[in-house]
């Protein structure tokens, strides 16, 4: 079945078919209904494809997904699509590897999938007017921010936690339970990224506390959030005879294999070392011991960057940046000494 059967069973032309199909008012209510009634009796089902080709315009609101095994984006992801159907539109889900270019990619979709706006979930912090240029539609950062580009703050809309505050509250929970030798296990330090400002919130809550940074107690992996080089981090750092009570890990997926690390070397967990994350992650709920950790509110930041974006779209309401509050979840990974 064809589009060229429905406009002989009709009796009129394949372009007046194609614009009934595509909702152009310059057909007649009488040929629009004639057209629908055959396409419902025959069952013909329009090729979407062939029509994205032509469409001017779509419904189609691109959510770009920066790393394809993030557990953190899990549930987001499941959020903002509800969010995106519920408003009307069409959620074009896009995976990319953890070091792509997210701008790039969404510019292609963009153009491939005529979008009306991007999510991006997972992102650079470090944007400029340049790096943006590709992007011609509203577009919404969610989980980050761009403090270390030069982008203008109405140039672009965000939605996310204060990593550097949601790592000083981290810090400052351990302090309060009388730890002095916190360890932490971060990614990198200098990145222009997450890992660097949450870093910079674990060195000031020391510093606010009078506690002085100790060298011997950061173990670097490599760049990047692997649980496995966490643990290798964890591992090096329990090998070099450094002395510590409690680790903070830069996310809880981190903080698991920093569990295990300590646990497969003969250290306890809370009993002997203590260890808090960052996100919140359900799995980590069933850690054994259950994760302490500072919780995203991962359905609220879904929920306002698909909010934002349908105003920026709908409205042209002006950019906007939306700073929510982590809180912390107390568990079983953490003790008063």
């Amino acid at each position: 079945m064809t589009i060229k059967d429905i406009a002989k069973a009709c009796g009129v032309s394949v372009s007046t078919v194609s614009r009934v199909l595509n909702d152009h008012p310059d057909v007649s209510r009488d040929v629009r209904e004639r057209v629908r009634s055959t396409v419902e009796r025959l069952g013909y089902i329009p090729n979407n494809s062939a029509r994205d080709l032509v469409r001017t315009q779509s419904d189609n609101i691109g959510v770009v997904v920066r790393g394809r095994d993030n557990l953190f984006f899990s549930d987001m992801v499941n959020t903002i699509s509800r969010e995106i159907e519920r408003r009307g539109y069409t959620m074009v889900l896009h995976f990319i590897g953890s070091d792509d270019d997210e701008v790039m990619a969404g510019a292609i979709l963009e153009r491939e999938k005529k979008l009306r706006g991007i999510i991006f979930l997972g992102g650079r912090f470090d944007y400029s007017p340049v790096t943006l240029s590709p992007v011609g539609v509203p577009f919404v950062c969610c989980t980050y921010t761009n403090c270390f580009g030069s982008l203008d703050e109405k140039d672009y809309s965000s939605v996310s936690i204060d990593d550097y505050e949601t790592a000083f509250q981290a810090v400052k929970t351990l302090i309060e339970l009388g730890h002095r030798r916190i360890a932490v296990v971060a990614p990198a330090i200098h990145d222009r990224s997450i890992s660097e400002l949450r870093y910079k919130g674990y060195r000031a809550a020391l510093e606010q506390n009078g506690l002085e940074f100790d060298p011997r107690l950061l173990a670097e992996t490599e760049g990047c959030f692997e649980m496995p080089k966490a643990y290798e981090g964890t591992a090096k750092l329990i090998e070099s005879g450094a002395e510590f009570t409690a680790v903070f890990a830069l996310s809880d997926t981190n903080a698991m294999a920093v569990m295990k690390a300590l646990e497969d070397r003969g250290r306890r967990v809370p009993e002997d070392c203590s260890v808090i994350g960052i996100d919140g992650l359900t799995v980590s709920e069933y850690s054994n011991p259950t994760l302490t950790t500072m919780v995203q509110p991962v359905e609220e930041m879904g929920r306002q960057s698909v909010s934002i974006l349908a105003g920026m779209i709908e409205q042209k309401q002006p950019c906007c940046h939306l700073r929510l509050e982590a809180r912390l979840r107390p568990g079983g990974s953490v003790r008063k000494i």
